[in-house]
C-alpha cells in the first residue's frame, strides 16, 4: 500500500505531537481504529470531525476537506507484504471458508457487513505471552431473493 502525502502529513504530525490514535479518537469522539483508518485514507470524516482532527494535530485546515472525501478503499490487488497486514490476510486465507460456513449456518445466506461494522482491540495478558484481542461486530445482511 502506497501512502498518500496527506497520510504522511497526518502521521508525521501525530508523531511530532506524541499523540496516540486513542488520544485522537477522544479528541474527535471516534474509536482509535476508525481514526487510524481515516488517517490511512480508508474512511471519510464529517466536516466537524475533520476540523477537530487537524486542530488536534496542529495542521493546516486545507487538509480537513480532504478527510471528508469518500476514499478509494482497499490495499490493492497484490498480497500485502507488511507482516502485520499479511497475518490478517493469512487469517482469512486459512479461516475464511470456515467463517463463511459458520455465518451461513447460524444466520442464513448472507454476509457480515464491512460497512456497518465496529471493531475493538485490546491487549490481553496471557501466561503464554501477550495476546491481541480483536472483536468485530458486523451487521448481518441477508441476500435478497427477487
Amino acid at each position: 500500500m502506497e501512502l498518500t502525502d496527506t497520510t504522511h502529513e497526518l502521521l508525521s504530525a501525530k508523531k511530532a505531537k506524541g499523540l496516540s490514535f486513542t488520544d485522537l479518537g477522544a479528541a474527535i469522539g471516534r474509536d482509535e481504529i476508525w481514526v487510524a483508518a481515516l488517517m490511512y485514507g480508508q474512511a471519510s470524516a464529517l466536516p466537524d470531525e475533520a476540523q477537530k482532527l487537524v486542530a488536534a494535530l496542529g495542521l493546516d485546515e486545507t487538509i480537513a476537506s480532504e478527510l471528508t472525501e469518500p476514499p478509494l478503499k482497499g490495499l490493492g490487488p497484490v498480497v500485502p507484504t507488511d507482516p502485520v497486514v499479511y497475518r490478517f490476510y493469512e487469517i482469512i486465507q486459512v479461516y475464511g471458508m470456515a467463517l463463511k460456513q459458520v455465518i451461513h449456518e447460524k444466520f442464513g445466506d448472507g454476509i457480515m457487513s464491512a460497512v456497518d461494522l465496529t471493531m475493538q482491540m485490546d491487549r490481553e495478558e496471557h501466561p503464554e505471552g501477550v495476546r491481541v484481542n480483536l472483536t468485530m461486530s458486523g451487521k448481518f445482511l441477508p441476500y435478497r431473493r427477487w
